[in-house]
């Protein structure tokens, strides 16, 4: 861990209008400025965990990623969206434990979550470059311009960056007009796209009820049944025509 934060022992920490943390105190106050200072809660955390892992192919180094942040648990709920959080050793990647993680952003150009953020989009440069058939091969130089671009328009309206935002701001980074091969950023609006073999089986019975249930029916379940009574319909009033014709005069013309 960076000599830097060795003295940071707890901080208190608050639930934001944006639902992310944000620093409220440190037991450092020196060394630390808590003026639009992040925290990564435990859930965001796991998601990060989840979005680098395909980095490891390009070369991502987890050592980096575990010096860029200062873990912490729960120690105390304060009450009113505060919470105080105590130091830990734990790993990110290994603890059992739902950990807080601060950045160490003591130095914040040339320390190691600046380092982080380096290595995150090099890699995702090379990630995307494999991924895709650039008529020009991306650079990192593009994508922190375009990346910083967005952070200074929120800069200008005077909102602070979270720390969550800005990472995933680089690990889900697409360039305008592509996709992953992996549907990345897309949602599933295909019916193939989802696997039989992931749905459960029904007993008969239990099939058989959820017929009967109207709710439970795909619209163009419902357009096909309307259609079909629409068509008994109109052959049951073909057929109440017909036996009127018969009954009629012969000279009234018969329906086609």
């Amino acid at each position: 861990m960076a000599n830097s934060s060795a003295t940071l022992d707890w901080c208190i920490v608050r639930l934001g209008d944006d639902n992310n943390w944000w620093v409220d105190e440190v037991s450092d106050p020196v060394r630390w400025d808590v003026d639009g200072l992040s925290i990564v809660d435990p859930r965001q955390v796991n998601h990060l965990i989840d979005l680098v892992e395909p980095l490891r192919d390009y070369n991502f180094d987890q050592d980096i990623m575990e010096v860029a942040f200062i873990p912490f648990r729960i120690e105390k709920d304060l009450g009113k969206g505060r919470v105080r959080l105590k130091r830990v050793k734990d790993s990110l990647f290994e603890s059992d434990e739902r950990l807080f993680a601060l950045p160490d952003t003591v130095d914040d150009e040339n320390g190691p979550y600046a380092d982080l953020l380096d290595q995150l989009t090099r890699c995702r440069v090379k990630m995307l470059n494999d991924l895709f058939d650039f008529e020009s091969k991306l650079t990192v130089d593009e994508v922190e311009d375009e990346i910083r671009e967005d952070q200074n328009a929120s800069f200008i309206e005077g909102k602070a960056i979270h720390t969550f935002d800005e990472l995933t701001s680089i690990l889900e980074y697409v360039p305008a007009g592509w996709e992953t091969e992996d549907g990345e950023g897309s949602d599933i609006d295909d019916e193939s796209d989802i696997d039989d073999e992931d749905l459960p089986d029904l007993d008969e019975e239990d099939e058989e009820a959820l017929k009967g249930d109207s709710s439970l029916k795909w619209e163009e379940d419902e357009d096909e049944e309307k259609e079909g009574e629409d068509k008994d319909g109109e052959e049951e009033s073909e057929d109440h025509e017909e036996e009127d014709e018969d009954d009629a005069p012969r000279s009234r013309s018969r329906r086609r």
